[in-house]
Protein backbone atom coordinates (compact mmCIF):
# COMPACT_ATOMS: atom_id res chain seq x y z
CA UNK A 1 0.00 0.00 0.00
CA UNK A 2 2.88 2.36 0.82
CA UNK A 3 4.57 1.83 -2.56
CA UNK A 4 1.36 2.49 -4.51
CA UNK A 5 0.71 5.83 -2.64
CA UNK A 6 4.34 6.79 -3.18
CA UNK A 7 4.18 6.14 -6.95
CA UNK A 8 0.93 8.13 -7.32
CA UNK A 9 2.35 11.11 -5.45
CA UNK A 10 5.44 11.37 -7.62
CA UNK A 11 3.28 10.95 -10.70
CA UNK A 12 0.89 13.65 -9.50
CA UNK A 13 3.76 16.10 -8.99
CA UNK A 14 5.11 15.40 -12.44
CA UNK A 15 1.69 15.88 -14.05
CA UNK A 16 1.25 19.11 -12.15
CA UNK A 17 4.64 20.37 -13.34
CA UNK A 18 3.75 19.71 -16.98
CA UNK A 19 0.35 21.42 -16.62
CA UNK A 20 1.78 24.60 -15.04
CA UNK A 21 4.62 24.89 -17.53
CA UNK A 22 2.10 24.60 -20.36
CA UNK A 23 -0.04 27.29 -18.73
CA UNK A 24 2.97 29.61 -18.55
CA UNK A 25 3.74 29.07 -22.23
CA UNK A 26 0.20 30.19 -23.13
CA UNK A 27 0.49 33.48 -21.22
CA UNK A 28 0.94 36.57 -23.46
CA UNK A 29 0.10 39.53 -21.18
CA UNK A 30 1.05 40.94 -17.80
CA UNK A 31 -2.54 40.60 -16.62
CA UNK A 32 -2.57 36.84 -17.39
CA UNK A 33 0.79 36.50 -15.65
CA UNK A 34 -0.60 38.22 -12.55
CA UNK A 35 -3.58 35.84 -12.53
CA UNK A 36 -1.22 32.82 -12.71
CA UNK A 37 0.76 34.17 -9.77
CA UNK A 38 -2.35 34.65 -7.64
CA UNK A 39 -3.56 31.12 -8.43
CA UNK A 40 -0.34 29.18 -7.91
CA UNK A 41 2.58 31.12 -6.39
CA UNK A 42 1.10 33.02 -3.45
CA UNK A 43 0.97 31.80 0.14
CA UNK A 44 -2.38 30.11 -0.35
CA UNK A 45 -1.85 29.06 -3.99
CA UNK A 46 -2.01 25.56 -5.45
CA UNK A 47 1.71 24.80 -4.96
CA UNK A 48 1.47 25.79 -1.30
CA UNK A 49 -1.47 23.40 -0.94
CA UNK A 50 0.69 20.54 -2.31
CA UNK A 51 3.25 21.20 0.41
CA UNK A 52 0.43 21.05 2.94
CA UNK A 53 -0.17 17.43 1.84
CA UNK A 54 3.30 16.43 3.04
CA UNK A 55 1.85 15.88 6.48
CA UNK A 56 0.01 12.84 5.06
CA UNK A 57 3.22 11.25 3.76
CA UNK A 58 4.97 8.65 5.88
CA UNK A 59 8.20 9.51 7.65
CA UNK A 60 10.16 7.19 5.33
CA UNK A 61 8.85 8.79 2.10
CA UNK A 62 8.59 12.42 3.26
CA UNK A 63 12.27 13.37 2.50
CA UNK A 64 12.03 12.12 -1.06
CA UNK A 65 8.63 13.66 -1.78
CA UNK A 66 9.67 16.94 -0.18
CA UNK A 67 12.79 17.12 -2.35
CA UNK A 68 10.71 16.53 -5.51
CA UNK A 69 8.25 19.25 -4.47
CA UNK A 70 11.07 21.77 -3.87
CA UNK A 71 12.55 21.09 -7.29
CA UNK A 72 9.07 21.42 -8.82
CA UNK A 73 8.40 24.78 -7.09
CA UNK A 74 11.80 26.17 -8.03
CA UNK A 75 11.27 25.23 -11.67
CA UNK A 76 7.87 26.93 -11.83
CA UNK A 77 9.14 30.07 -10.08
CA UNK A 78 12.12 30.33 -12.44
CA UNK A 79 9.86 29.99 -15.47
CA UNK A 80 7.52 32.66 -14.02
CA UNK A 81 10.37 35.16 -13.40
CA UNK A 82 11.72 34.65 -16.91
CA UNK A 83 8.29 35.37 -18.41
CA UNK A 84 7.77 38.35 -16.07
CA UNK A 85 11.01 39.91 -17.27
CA UNK A 86 9.68 39.72 -20.81
CA UNK A 87 6.10 40.91 -20.23
CA UNK A 88 6.58 43.17 -17.19
CA UNK A 89 4.48 43.14 -14.04
CA UNK A 90 0.83 44.16 -14.08
CA UNK A 91 1.53 47.09 -11.71
CA UNK A 92 4.23 48.55 -13.98
CA UNK A 93 2.02 48.23 -17.05
CA UNK A 94 -0.93 49.89 -15.32
CA UNK A 95 1.21 52.96 -14.54
CA UNK A 96 2.44 53.38 -18.11
CA UNK A 97 -0.62 52.38 -20.09
CA UNK A 98 -3.21 54.97 -21.10
CA UNK A 99 -6.67 53.65 -21.77
CA UNK A 100 -7.71 55.57 -24.89
CA UNK A 101 -11.20 54.12 -24.70
CA UNK A 102 -11.99 56.11 -21.54
CA UNK A 103 -14.11 59.25 -22.05
CA UNK A 104 -12.32 62.57 -21.51
CA UNK A 105 -12.92 64.42 -18.27
CA UNK A 106 -14.83 67.65 -18.61
CA UNK A 107 -12.85 70.72 -17.46
CA UNK A 108 -14.71 72.50 -14.69
CA UNK A 109 -13.28 75.68 -13.16
CA UNK A 110 -14.27 75.38 -9.52
CA UNK A 111 -12.18 78.30 -8.23
CA UNK A 112 -12.11 81.27 -10.61
CA UNK A 113 -9.32 83.81 -10.29
CA UNK A 114 -9.70 86.84 -8.06
CA UNK A 115 -7.86 89.96 -6.97
CA UNK A 116 -4.90 89.75 -4.63
CA UNK A 117 -5.85 91.17 -1.19
CA UNK A 118 -3.39 94.06 -1.63
CA UNK A 119 -4.80 95.00 -5.04
CA UNK A 120 -8.34 94.63 -3.71
CA UNK A 121 -7.54 97.02 -0.85
CA UNK A 122 -5.82 99.49 -3.20
CA UNK A 123 -8.70 99.46 -5.69
CA UNK A 124 -11.22 99.97 -2.89
CA UNK A 125 -9.32 103.03 -1.65
CA UNK A 126 -8.90 104.52 -5.11
CA UNK A 127 -12.58 103.93 -5.80
CA UNK A 128 -13.60 105.93 -2.73
CA UNK A 129 -11.44 108.90 -3.68
CA UNK A 130 -12.45 108.91 -7.34
CA UNK A 131 -16.08 108.95 -6.22
CA UNK A 132 -15.22 112.15 -4.33
CA UNK A 133 -13.85 113.78 -7.51
CA UNK A 134 -10.16 112.83 -7.40
CA UNK A 135 -8.18 111.92 -10.52
CA UNK A 136 -5.61 109.11 -10.53
CA UNK A 137 -1.99 109.93 -11.44
CA UNK A 138 1.03 107.70 -11.95
CA UNK A 139 4.78 108.27 -12.22
CA UNK A 140 8.09 106.43 -12.66
CA UNK A 141 9.39 104.12 -9.94
CA UNK A 142 13.01 105.09 -10.73
CA UNK A 143 13.39 108.74 -9.76
CA UNK A 144 16.04 111.41 -9.25
CA UNK A 145 16.99 113.19 -6.07
CA UNK A 146 15.35 116.44 -7.18
CA UNK A 147 11.85 114.99 -7.44
CA UNK A 148 12.14 112.47 -4.60
CA UNK A 149 13.76 114.79 -2.02
CA UNK A 150 14.90 118.26 -3.00
CA UNK A 151 11.63 119.78 -4.23
CA UNK A 152 9.82 118.21 -1.28
CA UNK A 153 11.79 120.39 1.15
CA UNK A 154 14.14 117.64 2.37
CA UNK A 155 17.27 119.18 3.81
CA UNK A 156 20.60 118.07 2.35
CA UNK A 157 21.42 116.23 5.59
CA UNK A 158 17.95 114.70 6.10
CA UNK A 159 18.20 111.07 7.34
CA UNK A 160 15.94 109.85 4.53
CA UNK A 161 18.71 110.60 2.07
CA UNK A 162 20.99 108.11 3.83
CA UNK A 163 21.80 104.78 2.19
CA UNK A 164 20.10 103.02 5.12
CA UNK A 165 16.69 104.19 3.89
CA UNK A 166 17.06 104.62 0.13
CA UNK A 167 18.01 102.31 -2.70
CA UNK A 168 20.28 104.23 -5.06
CA UNK A 169 20.82 103.09 -8.62
CA UNK A 170 24.50 102.75 -9.49
CA UNK A 171 25.44 105.35 -12.15
CA UNK A 172 27.11 104.37 -15.39
CA UNK A 173 30.90 104.37 -15.71
CA UNK A 174 30.94 107.64 -17.67
CA UNK A 175 28.93 109.59 -15.07
CA UNK A 176 30.53 112.61 -13.36
CA UNK A 177 29.27 115.33 -10.98
CA UNK A 178 29.24 117.74 -13.91
CA UNK A 179 27.11 115.44 -16.02
CA UNK A 180 23.60 116.49 -17.00
CA UNK A 181 22.44 113.00 -16.01
CA UNK A 182 21.21 113.02 -12.40
CA UNK A 183 21.88 110.14 -9.98
CA UNK A 184 18.89 107.80 -9.85
CA UNK A 185 17.15 106.03 -6.99
CA UNK A 186 14.10 103.89 -6.35
CA UNK A 187 11.38 106.22 -5.13
CA UNK A 188 10.82 106.06 -1.37
CA UNK A 189 7.24 107.39 -1.66
CA UNK A 190 4.80 108.35 -4.40
CA UNK A 191 5.29 112.04 -3.57
CA UNK A 192 7.44 112.61 -6.70
CA UNK A 193 4.23 112.16 -8.68
CA UNK A 194 2.82 115.11 -6.73
CA UNK A 195 5.88 117.18 -7.67
CA UNK A 196 5.46 116.38 -11.36
CA UNK A 197 1.77 117.35 -11.20
CA UNK A 198 2.61 120.69 -9.60
CA UNK A 199 5.42 121.31 -12.10
CA UNK A 200 2.95 120.88 -14.96
CA UNK A 201 1.25 124.14 -13.92
CA UNK A 202 -2.22 122.71 -14.51
CA UNK A 203 -4.24 124.01 -11.58
CA UNK A 204 -6.30 123.18 -9.64
CA UNK A 205 -5.07 119.68 -8.70
CA UNK A 206 -7.17 117.00 -7.06
CA UNK A 207 -5.48 113.62 -7.50
CA UNK A 208 -4.45 110.40 -5.77
CA UNK A 209 -1.23 108.55 -6.61
CA UNK A 210 -1.13 104.78 -6.04
CA UNK A 211 1.98 102.67 -6.62
CA UNK A 212 4.92 100.68 -5.33
CA UNK A 213 7.65 102.32 -3.29
CA UNK A 214 11.01 101.07 -2.00
CA UNK A 215 12.85 101.50 1.28
CA UNK A 216 16.10 99.94 2.43
CA UNK A 217 14.53 98.39 5.53
CA UNK A 218 14.74 95.04 7.28
CA UNK A 219 11.89 92.72 6.27
CA UNK A 220 9.79 91.84 9.31
CA UNK A 221 6.20 90.99 10.15
CA UNK A 222 5.39 94.72 10.12
CA UNK A 223 7.70 96.18 7.44
CA UNK A 224 8.91 95.40 3.93
CA UNK A 225 11.50 96.74 1.50
CA UNK A 226 8.89 97.03 -1.28
CA UNK A 227 5.29 97.95 -0.55
CA UNK A 228 2.29 99.82 -1.92
CA UNK A 229 1.38 103.38 -1.04
CA UNK A 230 -1.48 105.73 -1.84
CA UNK A 231 -0.99 109.49 -1.64
CA UNK A 232 -3.33 112.35 -2.36
CA UNK A 233 -2.85 115.99 -3.32
CA UNK A 234 -5.25 118.92 -3.55
CA UNK A 235 -4.05 122.38 -4.69
CA UNK A 236 -6.53 125.22 -5.15
CA UNK A 237 -7.48 128.63 -3.84
CA UNK A 238 -8.83 128.73 -0.29
CA UNK A 239 -7.94 125.16 0.71
CA UNK A 240 -7.71 124.69 4.49
CA UNK A 241 -7.11 122.01 7.11
CA UNK A 242 -10.88 121.71 7.50
CA UNK A 243 -11.10 120.44 3.90
CA UNK A 244 -8.46 117.81 4.66
CA UNK A 245 -10.28 116.62 7.78
CA UNK A 246 -13.59 116.42 5.94
CA UNK A 247 -12.20 114.33 3.08
CA UNK A 248 -10.35 111.92 5.37
CA UNK A 249 -13.36 111.49 7.68
CA UNK A 250 -15.53 110.61 4.69
CA UNK A 251 -12.89 108.15 3.49
CA UNK A 252 -12.69 106.51 6.92
CA UNK A 253 -16.46 106.10 7.12
CA UNK A 254 -16.68 104.54 3.68
CA UNK A 255 -13.67 102.25 4.10
CA UNK A 256 -13.89 101.26 7.77
CA UNK A 257 -17.61 101.75 8.47
CA UNK A 258 -20.21 104.48 8.91
CA UNK A 259 -19.57 104.75 12.67
CA UNK A 260 -15.85 105.48 12.23
CA UNK A 261 -14.30 108.50 13.88
CA UNK A 262 -10.92 110.09 13.21
CA UNK A 263 -8.37 111.61 15.57
CA UNK A 264 -5.84 114.24 14.47
CA UNK A 265 -2.44 114.35 16.18
CA UNK A 266 0.41 116.83 15.53
CA UNK A 267 3.37 115.41 13.65
CA UNK A 268 6.25 116.44 11.39
CA UNK A 269 6.93 115.95 7.66
CA UNK A 270 9.34 118.09 5.63
CA UNK A 271 6.83 118.70 2.84
CA UNK A 272 3.80 119.77 4.93
CA UNK A 273 3.20 122.47 7.52
CA UNK A 274 1.32 121.99 9.76
CA UNK A 275 1.70 118.19 9.70
CA UNK A 276 -0.60 115.69 11.36
CA UNK A 277 -1.13 111.97 11.78
CA UNK A 278 -4.62 110.57 11.44
CA UNK A 279 -6.02 107.74 13.56
CA UNK A 280 -9.32 106.00 12.96
CA UNK A 281 -11.43 104.39 15.65
CA UNK A 282 -10.82 100.63 15.70
CA UNK A 283 -13.46 99.00 13.52
CA UNK A 284 -13.03 95.63 15.27
CA UNK A 285 -13.76 96.71 18.84
CA UNK A 286 -15.60 99.98 18.09
CA UNK A 287 -13.02 101.90 20.13
CA UNK A 288 -13.27 99.74 23.26
CA UNK A 289 -9.76 98.32 22.90
CA UNK A 290 -8.52 95.01 21.47
CA UNK A 291 -5.33 93.20 20.44
CA UNK A 292 -5.33 94.74 16.93
CA UNK A 293 -5.44 98.34 18.18
CA UNK A 294 -3.18 97.49 21.16
CA UNK A 295 -6.11 98.25 23.49
CA UNK A 296 -6.00 101.95 22.63
CA UNK A 297 -9.24 102.02 20.63
CA UNK A 298 -7.44 103.75 17.72
CA UNK A 299 -5.61 102.66 14.56
CA UNK A 300 -3.03 104.88 12.86
CA UNK A 301 -3.84 105.02 9.14
CA UNK A 302 -1.96 107.91 7.50
CA UNK A 303 0.12 111.06 7.67
CA UNK A 304 -1.09 114.35 6.22
CA UNK A 305 -0.83 118.12 6.34
CA UNK A 306 -0.97 121.37 4.44
CA UNK A 307 1.53 121.54 1.57
CA UNK A 308 4.60 123.46 2.73
CA UNK A 309 5.03 126.89 1.02
CA UNK A 310 8.59 125.92 0.10
CA UNK A 311 7.26 122.95 -1.90
CA UNK A 312 4.79 125.19 -3.76
CA UNK A 313 7.55 127.67 -4.60
CA UNK A 314 9.95 124.93 -5.75
CA UNK A 315 7.29 123.68 -8.16
CA UNK A 316 6.49 127.13 -9.56
CA UNK A 317 3.19 127.74 -7.73
CA UNK A 318 2.43 131.10 -6.08
CA UNK A 319 1.96 130.28 -2.39
CA UNK A 320 0.26 133.64 -1.84
CA UNK A 321 -2.63 132.57 -4.06
CA UNK A 322 -2.77 128.80 -3.77
CA UNK A 323 -2.81 126.46 -0.81
CA UNK A 324 -3.27 122.73 -0.61
CA UNK A 325 -3.09 119.56 1.43
CA UNK A 326 -1.45 116.20 0.96
CA UNK A 327 -1.83 112.80 2.62
CA UNK A 328 -0.26 109.37 2.32
CA UNK A 329 -0.96 105.88 3.63
CA UNK A 330 0.53 102.41 3.31
CA UNK A 331 -1.69 99.92 1.52
CA UNK A 332 -0.04 96.83 3.02
CA UNK A 333 -0.57 97.84 6.64
CA UNK A 334 -4.11 98.97 5.93
CA UNK A 335 -4.78 95.56 4.38
CA UNK A 336 -3.43 93.95 7.54
CA UNK A 337 -6.03 95.84 9.56
CA UNK A 338 -8.76 95.21 7.02
CA UNK A 339 -8.33 91.41 7.05
CA UNK A 340 -6.99 90.94 10.60
CA UNK A 341 -3.61 89.56 9.43
CA UNK A 342 -0.55 89.77 11.69
CA UNK A 343 2.31 89.29 9.21
CA UNK A 344 2.88 91.54 6.19
CA UNK A 345 5.14 88.91 4.57
CA UNK A 346 2.16 86.67 3.88
CA UNK A 347 1.08 88.99 1.06
CA UNK A 348 4.17 88.19 -1.00
CA UNK A 349 4.90 84.55 -0.11
CA UNK A 350 2.33 83.27 -2.66
CA UNK A 351 1.04 80.57 -0.31
CA UNK A 352 -2.08 79.29 -2.09
CA UNK A 353 -3.67 78.25 1.22
CA UNK A 354 -3.51 81.89 2.32
CA UNK A 355 -4.49 83.55 -0.96
CA UNK A 356 -7.51 81.32 -1.65
CA UNK A 357 -9.28 82.83 1.40
CA UNK A 358 -9.86 86.15 -0.36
Amino acid sequence: MRSIWYAMTINDIDQRRVALLSALEAINSAEMLESFKLAHLVRKGSIAEMFEQLKNVSKEDKPVVGKVLNVFRAEIEEAFKSLEATLGSAKEVSKETIDLSMPARSVIVTEPGHEHPLISTLNRMVGIFTAMGFDVAYGPEVEDDEHNFEKLNFAADHPARDMQDTFFVKPTADWSPDSAMKPALLRTHTSPVQVRLMESGKLPIRSVMPGRVYRNEEITARSAACFFQLEGLVIDKGISMADLKGVLLEFARQFFGSDSKIRVRPSYFPFTEPSVEIDVSCYLCSGKGCRVCKYSGWLEILGAGMVHPNVLKACGIDDEIYTGYAFGMGIDRTALMRYGINDIRMFTENDYRFLRQF
